[in-house]
């Protein structure tokens, strides 16, 4: 029964993965060790699941259909024995993926806390400032900055945090502080991922909005980034207090521009379509959801 279970294990992971290699890599398996289990899998079941090439991997309409049948079946088994064990003895490997900054700041300071409530649980943080597929990376759950646009996915929000407008004293030394919006366009301004060389950021004061068409001196892939350029005195950044919050307490950072509000920025978990989300996901959820200061 083991060897089964295995063999859908591991045939289930490298559909996701698209690759033999990746799959052994998270199983501690030697490359083709996984071959050999998922082609013993193939003989045991007397069809073909997967089209090899030298260059990539298919899966065929009885693969596909096994790999999902499959997942849903090793999700209900590893839930089944987690609500044998009660809510406070979960077990297994929660992968969680999540944006780079957001997890070293805001994730990784807080994981000490649930991890002593859940002492048989390990956990995978696959942390990239690209948004991935779930299914693709094997993950039990994400956490997403930003509106998240409809889909098939389940979402849940978790906090909010206020959206500021810094600089460094040095840079302000330099170029002087703005007292207006208006007066950005005199500035070096820096900017996150964009198509475009200018980018519009939208305040509000008094009740009324008030957009500002930005000319991006700098630009770079990720919130960390941004506040990195803005410490260095590259520029005026707009960026989350979740983002900017220990330089702006260190006087690295100085916050211009405070009579102005902008849009707050919202952190959402979101779970793998198919099934209902697992017990060490939701209970990751629920303790973020009691954790995280949504008036940060």
């Amino acid at each position: 029964m083991n060897d089964r279970l295995n063999q859908l294990s591991l045939f289930v992971r490298t559909v996701e993965a698209g690759s033999f290699s990746k799959a052994a890599r998270e199983f501690g398996l030697s490359q083709p060790s996984v071959s050999r289990a998922i082609a013993s899998l193939e003989a045991r079941l007397g069809v073909t699941l997967l089209q090899r090439t030298t260059r990539r991997l298919t899966t065929t309409d009885v693969g596909r259909a096994l790999a999902l049948s499959a997942r849903e079946a090793l999700a209900a088994i590893d839930d089944a024995e987690n609500a044998a064990r009660g809510a406070d003895r979960l077990s297994g490997v929660l992968r969680v993926s999540l944006p780079t900054a957001y997890g070293v700041r805001q994730i990784i300071p807080r994981l000490p806390g649930f991890l002593s409530l859940q002492p048989g649980l390990k956990i995978e943080l696959m942390m990239s400032d690209r948004y991935d597929d779930l299914v693709a990376e094997g993950a039990d759950l994400a956490l997403r900055l930003g509106n998240q646009p409809d889909s098939a996915f389940l979402t849940r929000k978790l906090a909010s945090a206020a959206r500021i407008v810094v600089a460094s004293p040095e840079y302000l030394r330099r170029r002087g502080v703005p007292a207006k919006i208006a007066e950005l366009g005199d500035h070096d301004c820096l900017g996150g991922p964009a198509d475009a060389a200018r980018e519009v950021w939208t305040f509000r004061r008094g009740g009324k909005r008030e957009d500002m068409s930005i000319d991006v001196r700098v630009r770079t892939g990720s919130g960390a980034g941004v506040v990195a350029c803005a410490v260095a005195g590259l520029g005026i950044a707009m960026a989350s207090t979740w983002m900017c919050g220990q330089e702006l307490e260190d006087g690295r950072l100085v916050r211009i521009l405070a009579d102005y509000a902008l849009e707050p920025i919202d952190a959402y978990v979101v779970f793998s379509s198919g099934r209902q989300p697992s017990r060490k996901a939701r209970a990751f959820s629920d303790y973020l959801s009691a954790v995280l200061n949504t008036k940060n």
